[in-house]
């Protein structure tokens, strides 16, 4: 099929990628091999019946489905495939720079080794960054749903490893279990030199938002949709440059917002909000980034200076040094220069 004016512009524009779990990119074909691989068996009879369940009402429905493919990665070979197979799809999406989410606990709590997880991921993101060109951070995740107990414990395997962990996210299943769970374990993750950042305000309410940023003290907000619930936090958020990460496919997928005709985007831009477009779990949500760029250009008619204004942000809310963040938006200035025809 070939693709509009406005995809083929979407297609050939530099991106940075900064909301994507590294186990949400964990394909159906990959997970039948993988699984073959290690002796283990799936609750599926071929890929077409795994996909066939990707039918979610709700964020719990969903990583229900999500932790049994994770269950599936044991070597440390795994987490390497896994995590060069999503750096070869984005390459062709023409992203240059990613900031993937990872989630120990998922590995650890069922007897892989931190040391595994961290080096097949990192491995793999080196290798990336080598031969195509991609460069990365990554962001190590509590699991909101555990106790705040084993959210220390991880924190103290990671330290070995803090020269390759940029930050700290929170994420699983939000409602019930609020930023404030996370206060001390946060606190002293930021004194060992992390960056924080919290998903919020996804199902959650906006006062999730709120104690992510005045108690954990978050610089970057990951989803964030119900923000415009509450007019005070939009303020606030724009006054402090807090950048949002948001997710459309996901999104729909997950039932947060009906269908992407319905979606903030342009409200919230022009509230004075940072925003950027990411794929959040691809593998189960319909698309990768572009994917995401195409549909929310044709459900809300974005125009090229909409879509390059989106990119810009995308580099201008990653942790990349100031330099590169402004090489990185001048390119994409340069490149809609080039085709705002």
């Amino acid at each position: 099929m070939s693709l509009s004016p406005i995809d083929k512009f979407i297609e050939g524009m530099p991106k940075a990628e900064l909301h994507l779990h590294i186990e949400g990119t964990f394909e159906p074909e990959m997970m039948f091999q993988i699984a073959k691989r290690n002796g283990r068996i799936l609750p599926y009879r071929s890929v077409e019946d795994l996909k066939d369940a990707y039918r979610f009402n709700n964020l719990q429905e969903f990583l229900n489905i999500y932790y049994t493919g994770a269950e599936l990665l044991i070597e440390e070979l795994d987490f390497y495939e896994l995590t060069y197979a999503y750096l070869e799809r984005v390459h062709a999406q023409n992203v240059v720079h990613v900031e993937v989410f990872f989630d120990p606990q998922t590995h650890t709590d069922r007897g892989v080794s931190f040391d595994t997880v961290i080096k097949g991921i990192h491995r793999a993101l080196e290798d990336g960054q080598q031969k195509l060109g991609i460069t990365f951070k990554m962001i190590m995740c509590f699991l909101r749903h555990l106790p705040e107990e084993s959210a220390f414990k991880t924190l103290e395997q990671a330290l070995p490893y803090k020269h390759w962990i940029a930050g700290v996210g929170l994420d699983s299943s939000e409602l019930g279990n609020p930023p404030s769970k996370f206060k001390n374990v946060f606190e002293k993750a930021r004194q060992e030199g992390f960056l924080a950042l919290a998903h919020a305000g996804e199902e959650g309410p906006a006062e999730y938002i709120w104690e992510a940023l005045d108690l954990l003290h978050v610089v970057r907000i990951d989803h964030g949709n119900r923000c415009l619930d509450d007019q005070k936090l939009v303020k606030e958020l724009a006054k402090r440059k807090i950048p949002l990460t948001l997710c459309p496919l996901s999104n729909v997928a997950l039932k947060v917002v009906k269908d992407l005709s319905q979606y903030p985007i342009i409200e919230m831009t022009r509230r004075g909000l940072l925003i950027t477009v990411n794929s959040d779990d691809p593998a189960y949500f319909g698309g990768y980034l572009n994917e995401n760029f195409f549909a929310l250009a044709k459900a809300l008619f974005l125009s090229k200076t909409d879509l390059a204004r989106l990119a810009k942000n995308s580099f201008q809310a990653s942790f990349l040094e100031e330099s590169e963040k402004k090489k990185w938006i001048a390119k994409v200035e340069e490149y809609y220069s080039a085709n705002n025809s």
